[in-house]
């Protein structure tokens, strides 16, 4: 292994936007929230060496990442995004990621174990940052010339993809809606110098396909838009929190109505899946939120629900924007965008495939929120194999509780 200790976060503003807009919402209406995180790499048997090698590294990165604070210019840079609120933005003037709150362990096998547990505001922010580093240092080992050289023209068709998507968009009439990407791809980069590298490059490529990115620290360099509004584990923790479990999807929806007054208005749909979320998601959600994210599941069938489910309550679903997320490529992002651009507005979030496609097979690694307040919480994922937990008793109860049947 390489002796890489030069710290890999330098910035607590290299972090998914959804991160500062979810820890918002909670500092303000649930503060006192306790979370337990669990990671998880989903293919160790593909990885070409044990994650565990990686431990003495990590915990050193860890020690350098609970150093951070935010600068002045970054706070200023906040504080110029009009949902983020000036009372928040001085509560990250004073904020630091404590180290007790995480612990990394291996085991026989080779497998590595990452721990977070705290209180929320503090322990959801850690997500992201720890991903970026255990991707980071894995394919530090794996990284030469000839895998760079392999990434830059793999990236080189991705420019010449976008510029021929721009082509074609011309010919279109002028009701068409845009294609629009956006970069998602900070937790599976292939390194934080590689993402910044593969985002500039696409942006100034095609600036009207690409204009966003997830990741706040490259949005505030580059110019770009940052992009995100809530991630699973924001409504998974309203399964624990003080309300019915059949209500927790709507309270959750209503926490978000009631922090960002019609800002940030696009809804996850599968914590306890499409169906289940569509019972709930009524004509004065419908109305208030500007449309719907796709995570797991068929995208043409979730899209094809979502839109009649709008034709439904005699919403016109032109008015509405579907963004999808799950395992995209251009190619992929541009046939869903063929498929509901006469029906519906889109946009499309890419994460490992812009960020880490360099021809090695990229690590599948989440750490993901099982328990809130002392209970077991889960999502029910349209696709099998994402649900992570380890209390059966919890999923069969949730499972009876929305209505979802067992996977085959």
């Amino acid at each position: 292994m390489t002796a890489t200790y030069a710290p890999i976060i330098t910035s607590l503003l290299d972090n998914d936007l959804y991160k500062f807009t979810m820890l918002q919402a909670m500092l303000h209406q649930f503060p006192q929230t306790h979370g337990v995180y669990r990671f998880r790499c989903r293919n160790n048997e593909d990885t070409v060496y044990p994650l565990a090698d990686i431990k003495e590294q990590l915990e050193k990165q860890l020690d350098s990442l609970c150093e951070l604070r935010f600068l002045e210019d970054e706070l200023d840079y906040l504080r110029s995004l009009r949902f983020m609120r000036s009372d928040f933005v001085d509560y990250l003037e004073l904020f630091k990621l404590k180290r007790r709150f995480i612990t990394v362990s291996t085991d026989a096998e080779g497998r590595l174990f990452i721990d977070i547990e705290g209180p929320m505001i503090q322990a959801m922010f850690f997500e992201v940052f720890v991903l970026a580093i255990v991707n980071e240092l894995y394919f530090d080992a794996l990284s030469s010339d000839t895998v760079i050289k392999e990434g830059q023209r793999r990236l080189d068709e991705k420019v010449a993809l976008l510029h021929q998507y721009a082509v074609e968009q011309t010919k279109e009439n002028g009701d068409t809606p845009p294609f629009i990407v956006a970069d998602f791809g900070t937790r599976r980069r292939f390194s934080k110098a590689w993402q910044a590298h593969v985002v500039q490059t696409l942006y100034h490529a095609e600036p009207k396909i690409v204009s966003g990115t997830s990741n706040v620290y490259l949005a505030k360099k580059l110019g770009m838009t940052p992009i995100g509004t809530m991630a699973h584990e924001f409504m998974q923790a309203f399964q624990a929190l003080d309300v019915r479990l059949r209500d927790s999807q709507k309270a959750a929806l209503e926490a978000w109505v009631h922090e960002y007054r019609g800002d940030l208005g696009i809804a996850l749909t599968d914590v306890v899946g499409m169906d289940a979320f569509l019972r709930d998601f009524d004509l004065y959600f419908a109305k208030l939120f500007d449309g719907l994210r796709h995570d797991s599941g068929d995208p043409y069938i979730w899209g094809d629900k979502a839109i009649a489910h709008y034709e439904k309550l005699k919403i016109d679903p032109k008015t509405k924007i579907l963004t999808f997320s799950d395992g995209l490529n251009l190619d992929k992002a541009w046939e869903l965008h063929q498929y509901f651009k006469d029906r519906i507005r889109t946009s499309f979030g890419i994460g490992t495939n812009l960020t880490n496609d360099m021809g090695i097979t990229p690590i599948n690694i989440v750490l993901k929120l099982v328990e809130c307040n002392g209970q077991p919480v889960a999502k029910l994922s349209d696709s099998p194999g994402k649900t992570m937990i380890n209390n059966d008793t919890y999923l069969a109860y949730l499972r009876q509780v929305f209505e979802v049947d067992e996977p085959e």
